[in-house]
């Protein structure tokens, strides 16, 4: 795959044209259940769990973490910020990237993320939202455009190897089938340095989610096929955690089977 930037394909176009960060934010990040989607509450509290697990014991700590596909959200950050001392966040739309300069420059109508920083602050007996936010926004350096379907997702710009790599919900909606997943995630992975981590969370066996009205593809996804992956791509898997899906069928928002978060060294 070449440098050249290629022309949109028709899931990126409607990426661009289609997906509200405003109104994702206003039913899949709330604390309280939203109608059709009962899972809500349970997948945010799962995510800042096993985040906070994963980053407040500082066994995992650098120069840089990249977030890679961050969407409209800062919430994957909120216990790694501590340990690194420069962030890059990225998006491939535009308009997602320019909520997070909202909320950077804490301007008027950014989203509040005061309920997860407070959550995650009692989880781990220390700091207040106050100074998470202050951390987050000294620390988060650049907002880059970044496109996982590119083998150099930020080309043109250059970005240092990491010693983290965070990525939530991304690759699964990126990519057209499990070919262009294992495309991705090798690119993914060749953005951080030998010996760093890469912090994954997806879903299983989803093939679709909405956004308000509009309905995205998801490439399905099993927990073998996403190991097996990263084994190939020269990585050890340290941890797997799953948390199934409740009430599946009444779910009109998504079919994802369970979600999961994982843990994975570069050899």
């Amino acid at each position: 795959m070449g440098d050249s930037e290629p022309s949109a394909s028709s899931d990126q176009q409607l990426y661009q044209a289609k997906f509200d960060p405003k109104t994702y934010l206003g039913y899949c990040y709330q604390f309280a259940e939203s109608t059709g989607q009962k899972d809500n509450s349970r997948f945010v509290t799962f995510v800042l769990r096993q985040l906070s697990h994963t980053f407040s014991s500082g066994k995992y700590k650098g120069k840089r973490l990249i977030e890679v596909g961050t969407g409209p959200t800062i919430h994957t950050l909120i216990s790694a910020c501590e340990y690194f001392e420069e962030m890059v966040v990225s998006d491939y739309v535009d308009n997602n990237r320019r909520e997070l300069e909202k909320w950077l420059r804490a301007e008027e109508g950014c989203f509040d993320w005061n309920a997860h920083m407070q959550f995650v602050c009692e989880l781990e007996g220390k700091r207040t939202p106050a100074v998470v936010t202050e951390t987050l926004r000294q620390r988060i350096k650049q907002v880059l455009k970044c496109d996982i379907t590119l083998e150099k997702p930020f080309h043109p710009v250059t970005v240092e190897p990491a010693d983290c790599i965070v990525s939530s919900l991304c690759l699964e909606a990126a990519c057209k089938d499990r070919e262009a997943y294992r495309c991705s995630l090798g690119a993914m992975v060749g953005l951080l340095r030998p010996g760093g981590v890469l912090v994954l969370i997806g879903d299983l066996n989803e093939t679709f989610y909405t956004v308000g009205d509009q309905k995205f593809p998801a490439v399905r996804l099993t927990q073998d096929f996403v190991q097996q992956t990263l084994c190939e791509l020269g990585l050890t898997v340290k941890e797997f955690t799953l948390q199934p899906a409740q009430d599946r069928e009444l779910n009109l928002k998504c079919d994802y089977e369970a979600s999961f978060h994982l843990i994975a060294h570069k050899d």
